[in-house]
């Protein structure tokens, strides 16, 4: 069975380098520009990870992890989220597993981390 990865980035260059690299391991990466149809594709799709940018053009991260661990949809509550910022001032990884992140990665992204942490959630949760 085909794992949804969804990535909630605004940035093109990364948004095209993350779903190639994704779909050549086999994986469907569901795409959101922004912060607000993140969460309406979490909520609308079988999502079975989520890669959230931090800074985002109408919500952050931050809120978008909160909303998703305070979800009504039970399955949002648990899902993986891993940040992928290029925020990397002391106390951000902090900042970020508090709002509910399990995992906090800076860029640019390294590949091999990506795909090591990518599979550790997703091969965990079949």
């Amino acid at each position: 069975m085909e794992k949804n990865i969804l990535y909630i980035e605004d940035n093109p260059d990364n948004m095209m380098l993350v779903k190639r690299v994704l779909q050549s391991r086999g994986y469907n990466v569901l795409e959101a520009k922004n912060g607000m149809d993140g969460l309406r594709i979490a909520n609308d799709q079988e999502v079975d990870l989520i890669l959230l940018d931090i800074n985002l053009p109408d919500i952050d991260g931050y809120e978008v992890a909160r909303r998703l661990r305070a979800s009504e949809n039970h399955k949002l509550v648990y899902i993986p989220i891993i940040a992928v910022t290029a925020n990397a001032l002391k106390g951000d990884a902090e900042k970020a597993l508090e709002a509910g992140c399990d995992v906090y990665m800076s860029k640019p992204i390294n590949i091999r981390e990506l795909w090591a942490r990518v599979e550790a959630y997703v091969e965990s949760t079949q």
